[in-house]
């Protein structure tokens, strides 16, 4: 037997799922028919607006469904220009390139991984109607300098907090400073449906919008059973996911303060090691530490393949950074976005399970220290 055999594979993220999350399941599964279809997710929803702080919270059946339908409301299509830094995922992006707008990738900061406002401000034409300001790993993005610009120019600030459940700006939970948010309930998440997302606002007639785009073009009110003023979509999230959901948000701050006690532990057990930075706090922010991440210095000329590789070996399943978004094949290449293409080669995401053993955290550290010995 191989010593990678030897070992027990330590995921690099699952949920927390216990007593209430079955319970709340297995009733709606019982008794969520008929007139009760849909009395989680209404729960859920009024769980989640409360969560974020905003007027509006409307669960979708993906972030991704969550972002078409926010641009969709807000009348982004062919012509218009969105501006979204480089380093993603193509979740965030997809949906503009769906409704035929144009991505228009920026660099991101050197210390956040988020986008660079003087770098957003560059980028605007009068074709810009948009800025997806994506909170990266659970990193901040600068929201205020954003919000500025964005108000300056009259363009749209879309908060991605897909990753970023649990991270607070100047003590608000983000996601309630765009004119709106999105948020993931993916399996990998700190809060999970399965999968699954949310749309947060404070603008009545967007929510508005976004509600009947989300239920086939059905203005709500509507007396005519099966009449659609319009095509729209279906991206609405199942009661039992939301029954999920709500146990998840009942546990939410003990499941926040678990990925951060993750996150903690490998900042401790890896802090003597030369070469390395972590994800960022600034001062005045709090980070919800969805993915733990180790970026090495340039100068100790390490790849993320052999990062991938020491991890593999010891039966560790860690993520690599996300790749350059304007690398993939289907966009145009950016390589002046130099920080974008720089930082994902040299990076990884680490094992961040909310309740993670910390003899397998002490794994993974001793990796990396035997991998920066040699």
């Amino acid at each position: 037997m191989s010593e990678q055999e030897s070992k027990s594979l330590i995921r690099y993220t699952q949920p927390s799922i216990g007593d209430l999350e079955v319970a709340y399941a297995t009733d709606a599964v019982k008794n969520g028919w008929g007139a009760h279809f849909n009395d989680y997710l209404v729960k859920f929803e009024e769980h989640a607006r409360s969560f974020v702080g905003t007027q509006h919270a409307i669960a979708t059946s993906s972030c991704t469904g969550a972002i078409h339908l926010g641009l969709a409301a807000l009348g982004i299509g062919r012509g218009d220009e969105i501006i979204i830094a480089d380093a993603n995922w193509i979740a965030s992006v997809a949906p503009v390139v769906h409704l035929g707008a144009t991505p228009v990738f920026v660099d991101i900061d050197a210390t956040t991984w988020c986008l660079v406002p003087e770098a957003v401000e560059k980028a605007i034409t009068p074709r810009t109607k948009a800025v997806i300001a994506v909170h990266l790993y659970g990193n901040l993005c600068a929201i205020d300098r954003l919000s500025d610009l964005c108000r300056r120019h009259n363009i749209a600030l879309i908060e991605d907090c897909a990753e970023a459940i649990g991270s607070q700006w100047r003590g608000e939970q983000v996601g309630r400073f765009g004119r709106f948010s999105v948020f993931s309930f993916h399996g990998t998440k700190t809060v999970t449906t399965g999968e699954g997302g949310l749309l947060a606002t404070n603008d009545d007639a967007l929510a508005e919008r976004v509600r009947m785009l989300n239920n086939h073009g059905r203005a709500a009110g509507e007396t005519k059973q099966f009449w659609a003023s319009e095509v729209g979509y279906k991206y609405k999230m199942s009661n039992v996911q939301a029954a999920i959901g709500c146990a998840q948000l009942e546990r939410v701050d003990e499941l926040i303060a678990a990925k951060r006690k993750v996150f903690q532990v490998y900042a401790d057990g890896l802090a003597h090691l030369p070469h390395i930075t972590f994800n960022p706090e600034p001062q005045g922010t709090r980070n919800g530490y969805w993915m733990p991440t180790v970026v090495f210095d340039r100068k100790a000329g390490v790849t993320r393949e052999q990062l991938m590789a020491a991890f593999k070996a010891q039966n560790i399943d860690a993520r690599p950074f996300f790749y350059p978004l304007s690398s993939l094949p289907m966009f145009n290449a950016c390589p002046q976005n130099t920080v974008s293409y720089d930082i994902p080669a040299r990076a990884i995401n680490l094992p961040s399970s909310p309740h993670m053993p910390e003899a397998d955290q002490q794994r993974v550290i001793d990796v990396l220290e035997n991998f920066s010995a040699k």
